[in-house]
């Protein structure tokens, strides 16, 4: 089976929160999960992996959290040829740039040349039932693409 490494950013919790409801999932399909708090790892450890996952909150009107910018450029200089990779992350729908920090590192792994294994999740706060399904279907659309 894959070895899916999965690195988060969380202020409140939410965002670990939906890196372990994915990695749950993953471990359910019978995959290796390595799941590490952004400022422990160096984004090249995903060179080691089959499964790029990055979990992110957005902060303010739109911007990287200030502990995984490091990690954010550094990714943008890795050849991720070969790998699977998904972006999940939390926001909240009262500012104007709901979850932008998904979308900022998906940009930032197209240009890994990893290819994208399920679409991404953006859930506001917390996970409910709705985004608990979502992203186990995100970890099992990723597992098939790497098997």
């Amino acid at each position: 089976m894959a070895f899916a490494k999965i690195v988060f950013a969380s202020m409140t919790g939410n965002t670990e929160e939906i890196a372990d409801i994915v990695a749950q999932k993953l471990e359910e399909l019978g995959h290796t999960v390595d799941v590490d708090e952004c400022t422990t790892v160096d984004a090249d450890e995903f060179q080691d992996a089959d499964i790029a996952i990055v979990a992110s909150y957005t902060y303010g009107d739109g911007e990287l959290p200030d502990e995984i910018v490091d990690f954010y450029e550094d990714l943008q200089d890795l050849d991720l040829s070969g790998k699977i990779y998904g972006v999940v992350g939390s926001g909240d729908t009262f500012y104007d740039y709901f979850c932008k920090a998904v979308d900022d590192f998906d940009m930032a792994f197209k240009g890994t040349g990893a290819t994208k294994g399920a679409e991404s999740v953006k859930v506001d706060l917390a996970a409910e039932d709705e985004d608990i399904e979502n992203l186990e279907k995100f970890a099992q659309e990723i597992a098939e693409k790497a098997e």
